[in-house]
This record gives C-alpha cells, structure tokens and sequence, in this order.
C-alpha cells in the first residue's frame, strides 16, 4: 500500500482516552485543509464487514456479519467514533436516513430492524421470515420506506415510512415475477432505485443478471445492457445515471451508464484498486466510493484484519 493513506480503527480504550486529551484541549476532528481523506480504514480485528453506509455529515456505518454490531466512523479521518451493539445475528446490507435511523438487513435471522444511528437503540423490527434458508441481504430507501432483498426467496420486503417519518410496525411481501426465475444459489442480492425513481434495480448474483422491477406489481424485466453481464454482482449504488456495481470475487466496481428509466444502460467502466480484497457493498461521500473487504474465502478468526477501501468515481 504503498503511497495510500491509512487510518487505523481505534479501540474502545484508545477512543476514550482521545476523548480526555480533547477535554484538555483542541482536537483536531479532520485533516488539514488539502489533506487527502484517508484511501484504507482499518476495521476491528475478527469484524466480518459486509454493508456500508454513509450519512450526509460525513459519519460511516459498516455492519459485522459475526454479531451485528455496527462500527462508527468518521470518513474525514477514517477514526472511529463508535461502536453500536448488535443483536449477536448478522447485520448485512444497511441505509441511513436523514432522520439518523440506520435501516438494517438481518441476514440469515430472516428480519430487519431500524436503530437509533447515535444510541444502537432500536425503534422497529420485522420478522420478514422464518424459513431457515432465508438471508436478507440488503437495503434501499426510497420517499416512501425502505426496500430489502432476499437472496434465497423470489421476493422482496417493503416497510412503509410515512410522510413525517412514521415508521410502519407491519411490512408487505411483493412476490417478483415476468423475467425473473429463481435458480439455486444466491438470487436478489443488491438493490437500488432507478434514476427516475419510479422503480427499482436487483441485481441476481446467480445469473449475472440486472433486473428492473416495478414496486406496484413486482414484475422484473432483464436490463438491457447490450449483451453485457455482471458476474459475482453485489451491492449497487445510483448517483444520476451512473449505477456502480460490486463485484466481489473479481475486486471490481462496474460502472454503468442508465437511461432515466433503467430499461437499459451500457457498461463504461470497470474499476479495481490494489487493496480490494473481496468487497461487497458500495457508499459515496464527495468524490469517494467506500467499499469494506469482505475478505470472502479468507477463513473468519478473531485476529483476522480488515478495512474500508476508498476509490475515486
């Protein structure tokens, strides 16, 4: 890594004794006026990271696929800030909203849940299913709740938020249909809004496939991107008419260009980074794409690094 700034993570001990010197003084809480924002940020040790999601300040979340725990941190100087409780299952795919509540993907527990972005309290849980080959993956939000993907059922989930921010205590089940075949292995995986926002973009991990689906009747059709696929395709992000793709076993963001409908696109770009180390989910701050390493393959142990990487769009 040479060349690349490195933030490291920060214990629980470590952050509360900053927070003494920074009562004795000035903390300095970002880098000097010119100063790169940090390229890798060292996650706890043995954290199992898979989501990631930025809030408009600048504050970071990743959740761990060990214990649901959530880490905190400040994209600015790549130091933790915090480090909320999970439920002991996994947290996978997650949103922040503009209200500070963190919209949760539980995984193989077959729920989700919504936390207090500052506290880890949690405001609202849903048990989506019980079927033990379930694993809610992730998580989009659009003007009116917030959408989660099942990679091992045909469906989606929809937890209605009202117009003053009301969270529903119940959820829809929208069954996906028209091109959509479910097919053994991981299925929906990633989702996001089109740009348009009108409808929404599913990307299934098992036919390399990109689907458009309409939120009122669940019908997916096939996006068309000229003949070209997205394999091992994995969280998705949409910034105007771009749409990034993950995919993590190829160390790779693929950069896609959209119509306004996301009935077709064309890939323009294929992105990399000498630190990618199986990432999976994608989040934007500025002109900076954040993506945790997975590390998939890599057996899972309490002394096992790893760390957000962050590209240039």
């Amino acid at each position: 890594m040479s060349g690349r700034i490195v933030a490291r993570a920060f214990t629980t001990a470590a952050v509360a004794g900053l927070l003494v010197i920074a009562g004795a003084g000035t903390a300095q809480a970002s880098p000097p006026p010119g100063s790169p924002f940090p390229d890798v940020i060292a996650l706890p040790d043995g954290f199992q990271p898979e989501g990631i999601t930025i809030g408009p300040g600048g504050t970071g979340y990743v959740g761990s696929l060990a214990d649901g725990d959530i880490f905190v941190f400040d994209v600015r100087t790549g130091e933790q800030l915090d480090r909320l409780e999970g439920p002991g299952t996994s947290s996978v795919g997650l949103k922040v909203d503009q209200r500070g509540r963190l919209f949760i993907a539980g995984g193989s527990a077959g729920d989700a849940r919504v936390v207090d972005a500052e506290t880890g309290a949690v405001l609202e849980s849903y048990q989506f299913t019980t079927d033990p080959a379930a694993f809610i993956n992730d998580v989009v939000l659009t003007h009116d709740g917030a959408w989660f993907t099942n990679s091992s059922a045909a469906e989606l989930y929809f937890v209605p938020v009202g117009p003053s921010g009301e969270l529903s205590d119940s959820f829809e089940v929208l069954q996906l249909t028209g091109d959509w075949v479910q097919t053994p292995g991981f299925n929906a995986n990633g989702i996001a809004e089109t740009p348009d926002h009108q409808a929404l973009l599913v990307i299934q991990s098992s036919t390399s496939t990109l689907f458009r689906v309409d939120p009122a009747t669940g019908e997916a059709t096939a996006v068309d991107l000229g003949g070209a696929t997205l394999p091992n395709g994995d969280g998705l992000l949409v910034v105007g008419r771009t749409l990034y793709v993950v995919q993590n076993q190829l160390n790779t963001v693929a950069v896609v260009r959209l119509d306004a409908q996301g009935t077709s696109g064309t890939v323009v770009d294929r992105l990399t980074d000498q630190d990618f180390a199986v990432p999976t989910t994608i989040a934007r701050f500025g002109s900076g794409l954040y993506l945790p390493n997975a590390r998939f393959g890599t057996p899972p142990t309490p002394a096992t690094e790893y760390d957000v990487v962050r590209i240039d769009r």
